[in-house]
């Protein structure tokens, strides 16, 4: 009998490692979380990057549909898709820039070094946007129609590709 009980936590562990396996097995990492899709953005007053005060989201949604893109100056993939955003500004799309978690000189040193694509800088010092929205990293673009609702997310930088997708949406 005790040498079940010592047994015990290796079947316990063992049965675990069963049950993670067969979850990750099923589970496609491609799919991204799409939760607020279809859904009115939130509602939300951040303030300016340049400290001129709050503006609440959904009154600039309103002038028409727009990107709302997180971005940070301490994130990697954000240079990357830098260039891709600096097109879609070029061709006319508003794009609402969302530095997440990030210092403003950081953020201002940032744009200065690669290019300004945003029509309005906003900060999320604390992160708390972010998790309205439902970010799971930066990255991410939500493409948000006159109405204030989300029509699209995208996860990670966005390439030409991409980026040519969401402007179809947009239109």
């Amino acid at each position: 009998m005790s040498r079940w009980l010592a047994a015990l936590p290796l079947i316990a562990l063992a049965a675990l490692a069963v049950l993670f396996a067969g979850y990750a097995l099923h589970r496609n990492p491609q799919v991204q979380p799409q939760a607020l899709v279809g859904k009115p953005m939130p509602d939300l007053r951040l303030p300016t990057l340049e400290g001129a005060g709050a503006i609440a989201l959904r009154e600039v949604s309103a002038e028409g549909p727009m990107l709302v893109n997180f971005f940070a100056s301490w994130c990697a993939p954000c240079e990357v898709e830098q260039p891709a955003l600096m097109a879609m500004k070029a061709r006319g799309v508003r794009i609402v820039g969302v530095a997440y978690k990030d210092a403003p000189p950081n953020t201002q040193a940032f744009l200065g070094r690669l290019g300004d694509p945003y029509a309005l800088r906003l900060t999320d010092r604390d992160g708390r946007a972010g998790i309205e929205f439902g970010v799971t990293g930066v990255p991410e673009t939500y493409l948000i129609g006159r109405d204030g609702r989300i029509v699209a997310k995208h996860s990670g930088p966005l390439d030409r590709a991409a980026a040519e997708k969401l402007v179809a949406q947009l239109r």
